[in-house]
């Protein structure tokens, strides 16, 4: 038997119909729809403007470029970060600073601070499986080590959590909750097939600041129109957010399911699972106690897809250095992940609950 998919964009054929009337409009490149698409992104994680390229790696230079980094300079990163965030820094000659995480897989304020030393002039600030900061003090104290944040919500974009704001005034819904993008100076997302929101390829890099938003459109004024999202891909990022709402709830009432099929198993949750953490449901990740290997082939035997989470991140070639990332190791060499999206069939989800609860 064929396992289930563990990864499949959210597109339905009547999505491929805004693809189509781009080609019969004969503007495929970068256009209009990639300024429509731009605009709509920005309001939905409550920034003004930005940039909208055809690669991550791009998004990601034009980020650190746009802070003023330079040549010698060094960012702060998590270990959980992406192996990308290197290659950007390669070429653009940054140096990495890598941390370890908190308990919920985020770069701790505290952590942060004892790595600054002179040449430190930012934070790349990635957001693994769904988390975010998940309150306004966490918010705050990450802002208060007086770095500028370039903040990764492309596995948290649409989480939020009711927060601690403390105050006794009736504050509107809007105030009282935390969201994924309220956090980086710049706020960057890639928008692959695997993303909540997905334009088939391509990222972008958006801000409330103009200086950062003017930064921004300069180095992406060299490459252009060679590394402009084109049309096409804007026009399914179109679709994709018009319908934004359904898909994170679909997305969330999965993550729900196998988060009470976990509670039956001896594993731990990745992340938070506070009741007032709202997942946005990009994925659904586990720390095994047994072999991650054998985990694995337990669930292939039932026909269910299942991963190492953090097998493309910066740690994967520190998984022996427990001294200088006691939290991040078990995630590293421990944490798998298994499918989720909204075109899971009843049977399939069915199946993986079972998996799941399983599972040690």
């Amino acid at each position: 038997m064929a396992l289930i998919r563990f990864q499949k964009p959210a597109l339905y054929r009547k999505d491929m119909d805004a693809v189509l009337q781009t080609m019969v409009d004969e503007k495929i490149g970068p256009g209009e729809r990639k300024r429509e698409f731009l605009k709509l992104f920005s309001a939905f994680v409550s920034q003004k403007d930005g940039i909208a390229l055809r690669s991550y790696l791009d998004v990601i230079m034009a980020s650190l470029v746009a802070l003023d980094i330079a040549e010698g300079d060094s960012v702060i990163i998590s270990v959980l970060s992406p192996r990308i965030y290197l290659e950007a820094m390669r070429r653009l000659g940054i140096k990495p600073v890598i941390v370890d995480t908190d308990e919920y897989g985020l770069l701790d304020p505290e952590t942060v601070s004892e790595s600054l030393k002179d040449g430190v002039k930012a934070i790349l600030y990635f957001e693994p499986v769904c988390q975010i900061p998940a309150f306004f003090t966490a918010i705050e104290n990450m802002k208060a080590v007086g770095l500028p944040i370039i903040e990764d919500i492309t596995e948290s974009i649409g989480s939020e959590a009711e927060s601690d704001s403390g105050s006794s005034d009736e504050e509107s819904a809007e105030a009282r909750y935390v969201k994924a993008g309220m956090l980086g100076d710049i706020v960057i997302a890639a928008l692959e097939e695997d993303g909540i929101i997905s334009s088939g390829g391509g990222a972008v890099a958006v801000s409330s600041s103009q200086d950062c938003i003017e930064r921004l459109k300069k180095y992406a004024d060299l490459g252009s129109p060679y590394v402009d999202l084109p049309d096409m891909n804007a026009a399914l990022g179109i679709v994709q957010l018009s319908k934004i709402d359904t898909l994170l709830e679909r997305r969330r009432n999965i993550f729900q399911m196998y988060l009470q099929a976990q509670r039956k198993s001896d594993t731990r949750l990745f992340g938070s699972a506070s009741p007032l953490f709202s997942s946005n449901g990009y994925g659904f990740s586990v720390i095994v106690k047994a072999r991650p290997d054998d985990s694995i082939a337990f669930a292939n035997k039932y026909s269910v897809s299942c991963k190492r989470t953090f097998s493309g991140s910066v740690g994967q070639r520190y998984q022996d250095k427990y001294d200088r990332f006691p939290n991040a190791i078990a995630f590293i060499t421990r944490a798998i992940s298994f499918p989720l999206y909204p075109f899971l069939s009843k049977n399939d989800l069915e199946t993986i609950q079972r998996v799941i609860s399983h599972i040690s």
